[in-house]
């Protein structure tokens, strides 16, 4: 039985059982590593795969809609729906399906005295039932999900240190958001 699309989705009144934390440092400073984060989850969830899932398990979100980045109660993806975010610090998405109600929370930490970011990744997850069990063991077990969270962090680490990217408003420019004046290669 699917989710229905309007049916209200809150933040759990208590913290859902943890199930696991990634963590990778980025050198960039934290609004290009926010930039990059919300980058990598519009790549990894704009794939036709991703909405495919999201409808084949019962995702209560399985069209990608809203503002970028991210906007609590505005922002969804497929499977998942912006819960809280605080830029550029911390998002929080919220998301169940037939077989589980999870979080997924992304936190933006200052990496100490070598200056850079700590991006971490915490999901959170009940699995209801013989069938979330079965679930569980699926996506946890097999070690897809730990896969796939250090796949999307590594690419917001890559998209924050590129040397040359387009500014959050568009325009070509470094890193910092100055214009390059050097040909490629140079």
């Amino acid at each position: 039985m699917d989710v229905p699309p309007d049916a209200p989705m809150r933040r759990p009144r208590r913290p859902l059982p943890f199930v696991d934390e990634h963590t990778v440092l980025v050198a960039a400073d934290v609004e290009d590593v926010w930039w990059a984060l919300a980058e990598a989850l519009d790549w990894a969830f704009s794939r036709p795969s991703a909405v495919r899932y999201a409808k084949l398990v019962g995702c209560a979100d399985h069209t990608a809609g809203g503002p970028r980045p991210p906007v609590a109660g505005q922002t969804t993806f497929p499977g998942f729906r912006t819960a809280s975010a605080v830029p550029p610090r911390e998002l929080t998405l919220l998301g169940r399906h037939r077989f589980s109600s999870y979080t997924w929370t992304f936190r933006l930490d200052d990496a100490g005295p070598g200056g850079g970011v700590r991006l971490r990744a915490e999901t959170r997850a009940t699995f209801p039932g013989p069938a979330g069990g079965l679930y569980r063991l699926l996506v946890l077990g097999t070690g897809t999900h730990a896969k796939l969270t250090r796949r999307l962090l590594t690419t917001a680490r890559l998209l924050a240190e590129r040397p040359w990217r387009e500014t959050p408003g568009g325009e070509p420019g470094e890193a910092s958001g100055e214009a390059s004046t050097e040909a490629p290669g140079e």
